[in-house]
């Protein structure tokens, strides 16, 4: 808030949404209060928090790996479990890469690897939901030298035409949550993010099968596709890989609980 908020403004505050359930009320509370103008508007975000709406959504923003990401109403938040995935593909991700970031959300995953690769890298993002590309085009605006393109579409048909065969490392962060499984989702995922960022149709692997089998031909030689995935759902996923024609492995990081498939168009052959 512009005025320093109170001690007994910040205990009414975090007791709100303590009362709400919030596990993390005190850091909630402080999130809110530095974000809100005025005590009008504070008012409204503790009411929107206490109703179940997202704190990255009431905000305005969210952390991920470092960065301070924008975050609309119903666009997907960013995982920090994603941060495992944006790690695999910095150390892929050679300088000047051309870095493709499909499904992107609020740009948060291109963001990243950006932010953090040490080098230039072209990037080009693309998700079907204009909210999120919207919000993606204002988290990448200034985070390259050589600039960021967001593009609105499906998949690869919202990409320029004249990137198949070049693209160096390929982040999907494709939904792949069952169908079925939606329901059982927390309530801030299932009313309040778009349903396409999580619906990965019967098994959870439909959005994941059209982009393997796009991605040979997008890709690079030596070029590298990487996406998230469940545990239960790896042997699955890597079989989608590897029917596809790439060399998938398996990663998982055990503090983030995140299990990441990278799967690499092989180089040509030499005569």
């Amino acid at each position: 808030m512009s005025v320093h908020p109170s001690a007994s403004l910040r205990s009414s505050v975090t007791a709100r949404l303590r009362a709400a359930g919030c596990v993390f009320a005190e850091d909630e509370a402080r999130i809110l209060l530095a974000a809100a103008a005025t005590p009008a508007e504070l008012a409204a975000m503790v009411r929107d928090r206490a109703a179940g709406r997202p704190l990255e959504h009431v905000a305005g923003w969210a952390e991920f790996a470092g960065l301070r990401i924008a975050v609309d109403p119903g666009v997907f938040v960013p995982r920090r479990r994603s941060e495992f995935l944006v790690r695999t593909a910095v150390a892929l991700a050679p300088a000047n890469a051309l870095v493709v970031d499909l499904c992107c959300g609020s740009g948060a995953l291109g963001a990243a690897l950006a932010a953090t690769v040490g080098h230039p890298v072209r990037l080009f993002a693309a998700d079907v939901d204009p909210a999120a590309v919207r919000c993606a085009r204002r988290n990448l605006a200034d985070l390259t030298t050589t600039g960021a393109e967001v593009f609105c579409g499906d998949l690869f048909d919202a990409l320029p035409a004249d990137l198949r065969g070049r693209v160096d490392v390929l982040l999907a962060n494709v939904p792949y949550v069952p169908t079925a499984d939606i329901e059982l989702l927390p309530a801030e995922a299932r009313v309040h993010e778009a349903r396409p960022a999580l619906d990965g149709g019967a098994d959870g692997l439909d959005v994941l099968r059209r982009v393997a089998a796009e991605a040979p031909h997008w890709l690079a030689p030596g070029g590298a596709l990487l996406f998230e995935t469940s545990d239960q759902q790896a042997d699955a996923a890597l079989g989608v890989a590897t029917a596809a024609g790439l060399s998938a492995v398996l990663g998982y990081d055990e503090d983030l609980d995140a299990t990441v498939v990278t799967a690499v168009r092989p180089p040509v052959a030499r005569p």
